[in-house]
Parts: C-alpha cells; sequence; structure tokens
C-alpha cells in the first residue's frame, strides 16, 4: 500500500521517496490539528448541557421545597423583543444642541467675531476698525468694503449676530478739518482736502447736495456718503 502511494505521490508530484515520507507522516498531524476544535466544542456543549441540567434540578428542588417563587418563563420571539426596543426607544428624545447668544452686530468686538467660520484675528480686527471708523452701518453690504471680505463670510456673519442699520457717529463738514474728514473710510485725504478749500472759498455747506458743486464729485459718491454728513 505504502509502495503505491510513494507512486503516485512521484509520478504526480514528483516527490521522492523522502519527501513522500515526510509527508505522509504530516497528515495525520494535520487532521488531528483540524480536528481538536471540533472536539473541544463538542466537549464543552456537552458540559453546558450538564451544568444547565444541575442548574434545572436545583432550581425546580428549591422551588419544590418553598425556597424560590415560581414565575413561569415567557419565551419572546426576537421579532417582538425589537418591536419592544423600537417602542421603548420612542420614548426617548434627542436633546436639541444648544444655540449660542445672538448679539447685536455693534457690540461685537473681534474676539466675539472670530466665532464666524472664515474670520480669524486678523480679518475681525479689520472688521471693527471699518466699524468704527465708518460710523456705524446703514447696509450689509457696507462690509464688502473690508479688504479680504467675501459674500459668502458676510453672510455667515449675520447667522451669528443681529443687524440694527443705523449711523452712530456722523461728519460735522462744516466744522471738522481734513486731517480727520479723511479718517472716513469713504473719504480720501484728496477728497478731504477739496471738501474744505471749497468750505473756506464758499462758505459753510448747507446741504448735501452742496457737495456735488465741487465737479469732481458725482451722485453716486455722495449717496454713499450722505448717510454720514451732518451739517
Amino acid at each position: 500500500m505504502k509502495a503505491k502511494i510513494y507512486f503516485f505521490l512521484k509520478s504526480y508530484f514528483g516527490f521522492s521517496q523522502r519527501e513522500s515520507r515526510g509527508l505522509l507522516l504530516v497528515f495525520p498531524a494535520i487532521f488531528l490539528l483540524y480536528m481538536i476544535p471540533s472536539v473541544y466544542n463538542k466537549l464543552l456543549r456537552h458540559q453546558n448541557k450538564n451544568r444547565y441540567e444541575h442548574y434545572i434540578q436545583k432550581a425546580d428542588s428549591l422551588i419544590q421545597a418553598g425556597w424560590m417563587p415560581y414565575e413561569p418563563v415567557s419565551f419572546i420571539s426576537e421579532k417582538n423583543s425589537e418591536q419592544d426596543t423600537v417602542r421603548k426607544a420612542g420614548q426617548y428624545k434627542k436633546s436639541r444642541s444648544p444655540q449660542f447668544n445672538k448679539l447685536d452686530f455693534t457690540e461685537a468686538d473681534s474676539v466675539v467675531l472670530q466665532i464666524v467660520p472664515g474670520i480669524g484675528q486678523t480679518m475681525a480686527g479689520r472688521v471693527v476698525k471699518f466699524r468704527e471708523n465708518i460710523g456705524g452701518l446703514y447696509e450689509k453690504d457696507q462690509l464688502l468694503d473690508v479688504y479680504g471680505m467675501t459674500p459668502e463670510v458676510l453672510e455667515k456673519i449675520f447667522e451669528y449676530f443681529d443687524f440694527k442699520p443705523g449711523v452712530a457717529n456722523k461728519l460735522l463738514i462744516n466744522q471738522l478739518d481734513a486731517s480727520i474728514l479723511a479718517k472716513h473710510p469713504y473719504l480720501t485725504y484728496g477728497a478731504a482736502k477739496v471738501i474744505v478749500a471749497y468750505r473756506d472759498q464758499h462758505g459753510p455747506y448747507s446741504q448735501a447736495e452742496d457737495l456735488l458743486k465741487i465737479k469732481i464729485f458725482n451722485e453716486e459718491w455722495l449717496e454713499r456718503l450722505k448717510p454720514y454728513l451732518e451739517f
């Protein structure tokens, strides 16, 4: 029998007699390793079964002796168990995420402004400086005059802050000198010098439209500046 096996291994696989002998020795070991888990699980099941039967017998004896109240075991199907779980889960509601207090935009300093996605320390400083120099906003879009501001970030700002249009600080056009007028974001130093020079020559301005007497200025420029002028 062994000679036939050696011949088969040599003919089909090219094994030498020594290699064939080694292979035949390995096969039983492999088979044994394969069977060990199966035999172990079988022994374990048998042992657990014996323990369970012992537990049942002991429980019955305690019930008969009056040591344990008897309650019939109700078998619940997996489907019913899942339904009960869903029903119990329905009793709970996910709590709503807490929201931040929504401040007025005029109260937001350079630290608080950084809560807005897209606004860092530098941009927050620019926004606050612009808001202070201009004296207040009458439109949200005015923030687009801040260097680096985008419509997307502007929209996010007023998701976190309330906007109330209003100009708190106005320019006393008939009293301020050119250096102070030029601090306003809508006035260059050159425009401020012309305004003061014309005022010195022709007297105080009585209304915003008087600035159009200076030929370099136009209505579009005046409409933007007009809410900040006081006569």
